[in-house]
């Protein structure tokens, strides 16, 4: 019996919480789903007997994507639809050809949060049939409808050792070129053709003013308890490790998702992340801490003209204010994450349905794309997951090759990265069915 869903993802933090949402919701109007990551083993019976009739991805830019995402993993198939998890881009970003689809990327479903997404595609090239306006799924969970979703502020505080009577402070980081050397960014300029050094000197600068500010507020304000969010590149940051020791009350925490610190925290302040969406959903407002200029190839277009906090007065001013006004206008932040009554997941589920029932509306693998296998993938995936299972790290096994070594160890990464236990996969599934009705 085939499948009628497959779902792809790719970053289990960012994706696996709304495909799971999306997949109740499918299994609840009685169709049949299931979500595997991009580097899973490739199975025979999703080119067979359990192929899905719609392929769900998540990300789709070019014909080598649809080869990658859709063909290598169950055929030929021409029911494409891309949840486009990269919508928050820079102004350089906009007007550039990667992120506005190429060759046949253009004939699948683009799914768009925003209106101005949407005529973005339009106006490079791509049909309005093929770039619907769904609203942001992962942007459900801040909705009245998901009221109790979370854990309370007092129940948070508890698990992280936090004083619950205290002003909660969330800051949210997105510095991730900052704990990088020199060498670091050269090679990662090499690798992208893009010379990030600029970029990189623009992190260190502003997280070094950033923690000095905090250092200072803190050193005055015992009654708050400062989080400090850290970007997943920021592990191994000796600033942050050395404010944390100096303050007894900063404290850089990196368990428990963004929204949920969103949700449970008095007041936020931000970088540039394009976590202020899901500020904006939540109903809160945030301060914009911009001690440095950001290069403008670099800061989401979500942030042009935007009101920011430049200097240490302006942000004890801030930190002073109750009820701020959210610093990004309303018209720019719900042009990209669009306003529906209907919740994001349902009109997803609306739109997959459509695709579904109806003859496919292009030709995702017709002229223009040239099939091919790729085998090398295939072996490799199934030698990896087989190492990961037995926690193998082929650095160590392959020790007598370090060309093997590095190639395995990198997609081994990747792969333990991404991977989510049945257990916990289960208990998050269980935890969102209830509000699934």
């Amino acid at each position: 019996m085939g499948l009628d869903f497959l779902i792809l993802y790719e970053h289990t933090v960012r994706e696996y919480e709304s495909d799971l949402l999306l997949k109740l919701e499918l299994e609840r109007r009685g169709y049949t789903a299931e979500i595997r990551q991009l580097l899973d083993r490739k199975k025979l019976k999703y080119f067979t007997w359990k192929k899905p009739r719609v392929l769900i991805s998540s990300c789709m830019y070019d014909n080598e994507a649809i080869n990658s995402h859709v063909y290598n993993n169950i055929g030929r198939c021409q029911r494409i639809v891309n949840l486009h998890w990269e919508q928050m881009l820079s102004d350089t970003q906009e007007a550039g050809d990667w992120f506005n689809m190429n060759g046949n990327a253009k004939k699948c479903v683009q799914t768009c949060w925003g209106r101005r997404t949407a005529d973005r595609l339009i106006a490079h090239g791509m049909e309005a049939k093929n770039t619907p306006v769904t609203g942001a799924v992962m942007m459900d969970f801040l909705r009245p409808e998901f009221a109790g979703y979370f854990k309370s502020k007092e129940q948070l505080c508890a698990e992280h050792g936090l004083d619950p009577a205290k002003k909660l402070h969330l800051y949210i980081s997105s510095f991730g070129y900052a704990s990088m050397t020199d060498a670091e960014v050269k090679e990662l300029s090499e690798m992208a053709g893009t010379d990030f050094s600029g970029f990189a000197a623009t992190n260190r600068v502003s997280m070094a003013e950033t923690l000095d500010w905090f250092d200072r507020y803190l050193a005055d304000h015992p009654e708050v308890e400062l989080v400090y969010r850290r970007h997943p590149s920021e592990w191994n940051s000796p600033a942050l490790a050395e404010l944390a020791k100096k303050r007894p009350n900063f404290h850089v925490i990196f368990s428990d998702s963004v929204k949920q610190w969103i949700v449970a925290a008095d007041s936020i302040s931000i970088w540039m992340s394009t976590a202020i969406a899901e500020v904006y959903m939540a109903g809160k407002s945030c301060h914009i801490l911009r001690p440095a200029p950001i290069e403008h190839e670099y800061d989401p277009v979500i942030y042009a003209g935007a009101k920011y906090v430049t200097n240490y007065e302006e942000f004890t001013a801030a930190m002073a204010q109750d009820q701020p006004p959210f610093p990004v206008a309303k018209e720019v932040i719900e042009g990209y994450f669009d306003p529906s009554p209907t919740p994001a997941y349902k009109r997803m589920a609306d739109l997959l349905e459509q695709v579904y029932k109806e003859p496919p509306q292009d030709t995702p693998m017709g002229e223009g794309f040239v099939p091919h296998f790729n085998w090398l993938k295939f072996f490799a995936l199934w030698g990896v997951h087989i190492l990961f299972a037995l926690r193998l790290e082929p650095k160590k096994v392959f020790f007598f090759h370090k060309r093997l070594a590095d190639f395995a160890q990198r997609i081994y990464g990747y792969v333990e990265k991404a991977y989510v236990p049945k257990s916990a996969a289960a208990a998050m599934e269980a935890r969102i069915a209830p509000f699934v009705k």
